[in-house]
C-alpha cells in the first residue's frame, strides 16, 4: 500500500496555506459520494424488510427472500465501499516529502568519507516553507530515502517530480535526483555514492559549457547484461535565476517521456528512438566489423592534377603580389620635416627620478599637432598597388582520378548486442538520493514526489510552488527596480549614453573627444543630467559642422589631386593602402589618448 502522508500541515506561508494530500486522501466530492451510495443502499434494504413484515401473505415467503435481499443489499453496500475507496487511493502519491518535518529519520546521510557536505532542514528564503538545503559550498553530498514499497515503471504512468532553489544561483554544481533501483541483499543505505545504481537520474545540472536538465536512463541488455547509460538529447536549459522552479518527468505506458518546466512543456522524446535517446535503447542491427581493413591500393582521391598539364611559358611565379604605385604623387601639404610624434611639452621629469638607476630621463612622446592639420608627416613615400602581373605559384589543374573508388568503409556485420524490444524494461525505484557535487551552497529541495497520476502532480505544483513562486517573482522586481533607481541608471538612459560613447568616436570630432567624454561620465554619475548632456553634445556636433562648412580650421588637408592622377584600379589600391593606414593612424591616435606617460628607460636590478 502507498505510504500514508499523514494529516494536513497548516503554516503562515502563502506558498503552502494547506497540504494538498489533505483532500487527496478523502475528496469532499468523494465524502459526499460515498454518503449518498451507502444511505441509499442502507435505505433501500430497510425499506425492502418493512414491505415484508407488513404484508401477512408475503411474510412467510419473504422471509428467506427478504433475507437474501438484505443480504445482498449489504454486500452491494460493501463493494461500492470498496471500490470508492480503491478510486481514492489510486490517486494517492507513491511518494511524496515535503519537508515540512525534521528529514532525520527519515532520509540517510551517506557514511562514505568523500561526503562531507552538511545537509540541513531550513526555510527557503523569504518564506516559512522548510526544505532540505546544502549549506555549505565547495563540497560533496549524498543523502537518500528508501522506499517502503519499490515503484515500478512497467506498466501505466509514473509522474517524478521535484522542486529545487538555488538560493545563490548556480554556477558549477548539480541539483538532481537519482532515482535508485533495487540493491544486492545486505546492502547499508549508508554505502550510498556516486557508484550506486540507479534507474534515472533527473535534474539542473550546470558547469562550463554544461546547462541542462537532465534526463538519463540506465536500461539492461538483454543480450548481455549489461546497465547501458541513455541521455535524453537536446534536453532543456536550467532557469538563470535564483527562484523556486519545479522540474517534471512523465514517463508514460506508450514509451512517451515529457519533460516539464514550472507545468510547462519543454521537451518530449519517445524511448525506443534513436533520435531523442543517445545512445538508442535499441542497438543496430549491424555495425562496422572491427576487424576489417582498407585495402593498401584503395584510393580516396575524387580529384588529382591533371598529369598532362605544362605550365604556361608566360607564367612568372616570381612576381610580388604588391608594386610601388609609380603614377602615384605626394598630397598637397605634405609635411616632410616633421615627425609624427614629438616630445610632450608638459611632461616633466619626477622628483623621485634617479639618472644613475634610471637612466636619462626622456619626455614621453605625443602626437605632433600639426600632422592634425596635414595629410601627413615625415618622408613621404609612393603607396603600393596590386601587381597586374602577379599569378603566384602554378598549380596544375585538377581532374577526376579515374581510379576513385569512394571513401572506404568497413563491411557491416550482424550487431551481437541487437536487441528487438517494445516496451523498455526498466528496474523498479526502490529509493531516491540526492548525489552532487556543488561549488555554491544555498540549494534548497522541496517536494520530493512520485505519482501515477499527472493531475496529483499537477495539484501539487499549483497549491505549494506557485504561490512561493508568485512571492519570488514580485521581490524579484522589487528588487532589480531598487537597484537600478540606486545605480541612477534605467535601461534607456543607459542605451543613450551607450549611443553617445559611439557619436564620441566620429572621426570629424576628434579634436573634441576628450571634452565630450567627460560630459559623458558626469551624466552617468548624475542622470538628472541627462536632457542637458544630450543638447550640449548636439552643439558642439553643430558648431564642428558650421565650421566645417564656413570656415574655420579643417580637420585634414584633401588629398583629391592625388587621386586623380591614378588608374581606375591603382586609385582602388591607393584608397586600400591609404585606408589601412589611417586605421593605423587611428589606432596610434587612441594609444596616444589613452596610454599614461611612460619611462623611456627602466630600472636594471
Amino acid at each position: 500500500s502507498s505510504p500514508d502522508p499523514g494529516p494536513p500541515h497548516r503554516s503562515n506561508d502563502p506558498g503552502r496555506p494547506i497540504s494538498p494530500l489533505a483532500y487527496l486522501d478523502c475528496p469532499l466530492l468523494h465524502r459526499a459520494l460515498l454518503l449518498y451510495l451507502s444511505l441509499f443502499s442502507l435505505l433501500r434494504t430497510l425499506r425492502s424488510g418493512w414491505k415484508l413484515s407488513r404484508n401477512p401473505r408475503l411474510e412467510q415467503i419473504g422471509r428467506s427472500g427478504g433475507q437474501e435481499r438484505m443480504t445482498g443489499g449489504r454486500a452491494l453496500l460493501l463493494l461500492l465501499v470498496s471500490a470508492l475507496l480503491v478510486q481514492i487511493r489510486a490517486s494517492d502519491p507513491l511518494l511524496y516529502e515535503p519537508f515540512d518535518e525534521d528529514f532525520e529519520g527519515k532520509w540517510v546521510v551517506s557514511g562514505k568519507s568523500d561526503y562531507q557536505g552538511v545537509w540541513k532542514h531550513a526555510k527557503s528564503d523569504g518564506h516559512e516553507d522548510y526544505g532540505l538545503l546544502v549549506s555549505e559550498k565547495a563540497r560533496k553530498y549524498a543523502i537518500i530515502k528508501e522506499l517502503e514499497k519499490p515503484v515500478t515503471l512497467k506498466d501505466g504512468t509514473v509522474v517524478l517530480q521535484f522542486e529545487v532553489r538555488l538560493q545563490n544561483g548556480l554556477e558549477c554544481g548539480g541539483a538532481y535526483l537519482k532515482y535508485i533501483r533495487p540493491q544486492e541483499a545486505g546492502w547499508d543505505a549508508k554505502e550510498f555514492d556516486n557508484e550506486t545504481p540507479y534507474t534515472i537520474m533527473f535534474g539542473p545540472d550546470k558547469c562550463g559549457s554544461t546547462n541542462k536538465v537532465h534526463f538519463i536512463l540506465k536500461h539492461k541488455n538483454p543480450k548481455t547484461g549489461k546497465y547501458v547509460e541513455h541521455h535524453l538529447k537536446s534536453p532543456p536549459s536550467v532557469p538563470y535565476d535564483k527562484l523556486s522552479h519545479v522540474y517534471t518527468a512523465i514517463l508514460k505506458p506508450n514509451n512517451e517521456v515529457t519533460i516539464l518546466v514550472d507545468g510547462e512543456k519543454k521537451k518530449e522524446g519517445n524511448f525506443l528512438s534513436a533520435d531523442d535517446f543517445e545512445p538508442a535503447l535499441v542497438p543496430s542491427k549491424t555495425i562496422p566489423d572491427p576487424d576489417d581493413k582498407k585495402p593498401e591500393d584503395w584510393d580516396e582521391r575524387a580529384k588529382i592534377p591533371d598529369p598532362d598539364a605544362v605550365k604556361p611559358d608566360d607564367w612568372d611565379e616570381d612576381a610580388p603580389m604588391e608594386i610601388v604605385d609609380e603614377e602615384a604623387t605626394k598630397p598637397e601639404g605634405w609635411l616632410d620635416d616633421e615627425p609624427e610624434e614629438i616630445d610632450d611639452p608638459e611632461a616633466a621629469k619626477p622628483e623621485d627620478w634617479d639618472d644613475e638607476e634610471d637612466g636619462e630621463w626622456e619626455a614621453p612622446k605625443i602626437d605632433n599637432p600639426k600632422c592634425e592639420e596635414a595629410p601627413g608627416c615625415g618622408e613621404w613615400k609612393k603607396p603600393m598597388k596590386a601587381n597586374p602581373a602577379y599569378k603566384g605559384k602554378w598549380h596544375a589543374p585538377l581532374i577526376d582520378n579515374p581510379n576513385y573508388k569512394g571513401i572506404w568503409k568497413p563491411q557491416e556485420i550482424p550487431n551481437p548486442e541487437y536487441f528487438e524490444l517494445d516496451k523498455p524494461d526498466f528496474d523498479p525505484i526502490a529509493a531516491i538520493g540526492i548525489e552532487i557535487w556543488t561549488m555554491q551552497d544555498g540549494i534548497l529541495f522541496d517536494n520530493i514526489l512520485i505519482a501515477d497520476d499527472e493531475k496529483v502532480a499537477s495539484t501539487i505544483l499549483e497549491k505549494t510552488w506557485k504561490p512561493k513562486y508568485q512571492v519570488e517573482k514580485e521581490k524579484e522586481k522589487a528588487e532589480e527596480a531598487a537597484a537600478a533607481g540606486a545605480d541612477g541608471l534605467s535601461e534607456f538612459q543607459k542605451k543613450i549614453f551607450d549611443v553617445l560613447y559611439k557619436v564620441a568616436d566620429v572621426p570629424f570630432l576628434a579634436p573634441y573627444k576628450s571634452k565630450i567624454i567627460d560630459v559623458i561620465e558626469k551624466g552617468e554619475k548624475q542622470p538628472n543630467l541627462t536632457i542637458g548632456i544630450l543638447v550640449s553634445i548636439a552643439v558642439v556636433i553643430v558648431t564642428v559642422i558650421f565650421k566645417i562648412l564656413f570656415g574655420g580650421k579643417k580637420p585634414a588637408a584633401p588629398v583629391k589631386p592625388a587621386a586623380e592622377a591614378k588608374k581606375p584600379k591603382a586609385s582602388e589600391t591607393e584608397a586600400g593602402s591609404s585606408g589601412d593606414k589611417d586605421e593605423n593612424e587611428n589606432e596610434d591616435e587612441k594609444e596616444g589618448e589613452t596610454a599614461a606617460p611612460r619611462r623611456r628607460s627602466r630600472r636594471v636590478d
